[in-house]
C-alpha cells in the first residue's frame, strides 16, 4: 500500500471528472503532479503541487485554481479534514481522524509486506565476483553488501531475483595463483624454499590451501607443475572459493548461482556469441587505433575481430582478440552476458568495484547489441572504502598478502554494523569506515541507534505483557495523536515511497537513512516522556494513552521490515 499513489489517483480522478467545473481544458499534465510529505515544520500530512502544474498548463491564476480544487477535494474525499493553500499554490492536506485510522489499520493488516510495491520483474544481480585467488578483503565487502541488500529490496517488492557470482577462473592470473599453490606444496612436501617471484601470491592463505590439498589428495604427483596443473587448478579453486563463500556466509550473504568462466570457454560459448554478433553485422575484421596515451611505436597493428560498440553508445570500438588471436577478457565477458540474456532475465544488474568504471560503456553496448535493446541493463559502481583505526588508515594489497580481510574486519566489529555502515553512504561516493565510531553506543552510531529503538519498544511491550505480533487496530472516535505522534505517523506513511524510490533508482542506502531518521523521532518522543509526565508511555504498569501503543507498534513494523531488507538483526534487549 502506498498512500501517495492511492490519494493521488483519487485526486486525479476527481479533477478529470470535474474539469469543466474547474475550467480546465488541459489535464494531460496530471502525470507530473506530485503528492509528498510536506517539510517537517508544516503541520500537515500531505502536500501537492497540482494547482501549480494545472494552472500553468491552462493559463489560470494558481491561487484561484488552488482554492477551487481545495473546495472540491474537501467535498469529495472524506478522509481530508483540512486543506491550506501555501505559497504560490501548493495544497497542504491534513487527514481526518477517520482518514488516519483507516490508513493505520491498513498497515496493521499488512504489516509484513507494508512498504512493498508488488512487482513481477525477473532480475539477475551479479555481485562480488572477486577473483578466486584468495579470501575476500574489505574492498570487496561494500559491493557484496550492496548487491545483497539490493537483491533483498527487489525481493521484498515481489520480484524474482537470482544472486549470481561470476568466477574468473581462466587466464594468466589463475595460472599464477595455481603456481603459487604448487610452490607452497613443494615447500610442504619437499622442504623447498618458497621464492616470491613477481605476480605470485605469497599470502598465508596460500599455505592453508596447499596444506589441505596435500592432506586430502596424497595420490597426486607434484614433481612437475605441467603434469598436475589441471587437477591442481581444480583443487586450488575449490579451496579459494570455499574461503570466499565462508567470508560471504559470515557477512550474511548467500549466492544462488555460481558461473564459471572456464566452463564458458570449454563450451565454446565465446565463439558462438561472436558468430551471433557477426550475423547482425556488429562484428567485423579490422585494425584498431593505438590506445590514447600509448606511443604508436609500441603499438602492434594486427588484424583482428572488432565489436562495433560505438553503434551502441561506447566511446570506441573494442577488440575481441589479442595479438595472438586468442579471445580477450572482454570477449569472454560478452559471451557471459549473452548467457544471462539467454536465461530470459528482463533486468541485468552488475555491481562493480571502483576500478571498473571505464568498463561500463563497452559491456552496456554489448548487452544492447545482444538483446536488441530488449533487456534492461544497469551497472552500479561501489567506490572505495577507507578503513581507519586509532586515527590511522589501513592499506590493502591482496597480491602481497598484506590486505585487510573480511575476517579481520569481523574480528573488530560485528556483522550487523558492517552491513548497516557499508550502506551509510551512496555507493558512488567513497566511504570512511571508522572502527571506533562504529563501536560507540550513541546517536552518532546509526546502526546502534536503530537497534536501540527496537529494543526500547520491546522493553515497553514486556512491561505491558504484550507482544508485537498481537492484533491491534485504531478506533477513529478516540484517536487523537499528539505532536510527536503526528510526526511519527507522517514518517511511517513515507516508508512505501522510500522503498519505491530505492528500488526504482537501485539505491538501497535510502533505507538505513530513513530508519535512522525514524529512530530519531522515536527516541525524541521517549526522551520527552522523561522530561514531561504527560508524554510518558507507561504509568502504574499500564499504557497511559492508547495512541502511544499504536505508534510504538507502527515504528516496530517499519524498523523490522527495513532491517530485514538490510539483513541486520534486531535484538530485543540491549
Amino acid at each position: 500500500m502506498n498512500i501517495f499513489e492511492n490519494y493521488l489517483s483519487k485526486i486525479s480522478k476527481i479533477i478529470i471528472d470535474n474539469k469543466d467545473h474547474l475550467k480546465l481544458k488541459n489535464v494531460e499534465k496530471l502525470n507530473i503532479v506530485n503528492l509528498e510529505v510536506p517539510p517537517s515544520h508544516i503541520n500537515f500530512d500531505l502536500s501537492t503541487n497540482i494547482s501549480l502544474v494545472l494552472s500553468k498548463a491552462n493559463k489560470i491564476e494558481p491561487k484561484t485554481l488552488a482554492n477551487n480544487i481545495k473546495n472540491l477535494l474537501l467535498k469529495k474525499i472524506h478522509h481530508f479534514e483540512k486543506i491550506d493553500i501555501a505559497g504560490p499554490g501548493f495544497l497542504n492536506i491534513k487527514f481526518s481522524k477517520e482518514g488516519l485510522a483507516i490508513n493505520i489499520n491498513d498497515i496493521f493488516r499488512n504489516k509484513r509486506s507494508y512498504g512493498s510495491k508488488k512487482s513481477k520483474g525477473k532480475f539477475n544481480i551479479e555481485f562480488v565476483s572477486a577473483n578466486p585467488t584468495g579470501p575476500m578483503h574489505v574492498g570487496h565487502c561494500r559491493g557484496a553488501i550492496f548487491g545483497d541488500v539490493l537483491s533483498n529490496l527487489l525481493l521484498f517488492n515481489g520480484n524474482k531475483v537470482i544472486k549470481e557470482y561470476y568466477i574468473n577462473d581462466y587466464g594468466n592470473q589463475i595460472k599464477n595463483f595455481v603456481e603459487s599453490v604448487y610452490l607452497r606444496i613443494r615447500e610442504i612436501k619437499f622442504k623447498e624454499k618458497f621464492v616470491a617471484k613477481e605476480n605470485l601470491y605469497p599470502g598465508n592463505y596460500i599455505k592453508e590451501i596447499a596444506l589441505k590439498i596435500v592432506k586430502n589428495k596424497k595420490k597426486i604427483k607434484f614433481e612437475k607443475l605441467d603434469e598436475c596443473f589441471e587437477e591442481l587448478k581444480k583443487l586450488s579453486l575449490i579451496g579459494s572459493m570455499n574461503l570466499i563463500k565462508e567470508d560471504l556466509r559470515k557477512l550474511g550473504i548467500k549466492h544462488d548461482y555460481f558461473f564459471s568462466e572456464t566452463d564458458l570457454v570449454k563450451k565454446n560459448l565465446v565463439t558462438k556469441t561472436i558468430k551471433k554478433l557477426q550475423s547482425k553485422n556488429y562484428v567485423e575484421e579490422g585494425f584498431l587505433e593505438p590506445p590514447k596515451g600509448e606511443p604508436s611505436k609500441n603499438w602492434k597493428k594486427v588484424k583482428r575481430l572488432i565489436f562495433k560498440s560505438t553503434k551502441f553508445g561506447d566511446d570506441a570500438d573494442r577488440a575481441l582478440q589479442k595479438n595472438d588471436g586468442s579471445w580477450t577478457y572482454f570477449a569472454n565477458d560478452v559471451a557471459y552476458h549473452s548467457n544471462k540474456i539467454n536465461r530470459n532475465f528482463e533486468n541485468l544488474i552488475n555491481i562493480l568495484g571502483a576500478d571498473h568504471t571505464g568498463y561500463i560503456k563497452r559491456i552496456s553496448a554489448a548487452v544492447k547489441a545482444l538483446s536488441e535493446n530488449k533487456v534492461n541493463f544497469n551497472c552500479k559502481v561501489c567506490q572505495l572504502v577507507k578503513l581507519y583505526k586509532n586515527g590511522k588508515p589501513f592499506k590493502m594489497s591482496k597480491r602481497e598478502g598484506e590486505f585487510i580481510s573480511v575476517q579481520d574486519l569481523l574480528n573488530e566489529v560485528d556483522k550487523d554494523s558492517v552491513r548497516f555502515m557499508m550502506l551509510n553512504r551512496s555507493n558512488d561516493v567513497e566511504l570512511d569506515f571508522d572502527f571506533e565510531k562504529i563501536k560507540e553506543k550513541t546517536k552518532d552510531n546509526p546502526v546502534y541507534y536503530v537497534q536501540y529503538a527496537y529494543a526500547r519498544i520491546n522493553s515497553i511491550t514486556r512491561s505491558l505483557k504484550k507482544n508485537l505480533n498481537d492484533k491491534i487496530s485504531v478506533n477513529p472516535i478516540l484517536f487523537s495523536p499528539n505532536e510527536y505522534e503526528q510526526k511519527i505517523i507522517r514518517k511511517i506513511f513515507e516508508w512505501p515511497k522510500i522503498i519505491e524510490v530505492a528500488a526504482n533508482k537501485l539505491e538501497p542506502h535510502k533505507i538505513p537513512f530513513y530508519l535512522y531518521e525514524l529512530s530519531i523521532l522515536f527516541h525524541a518522543y521517549w526522551s520527552k516522556g522523561n522530561e514531561d509526565i504527560k508524554f510518558k508511555f507507561i504509568e502504574n504498569g499500564k499504557i497511559k494513552r492508547p495512541e502511544s501503543l499504536i505508534f510504538i507498534y507502527l515504528v516496530a513494523i517499519v524498523i523490522k521490515n527495513g532491517m530485514n531488507i538490510l539483513g541486520v538483526s534486531l535484538p530485543n534487549k540491549m
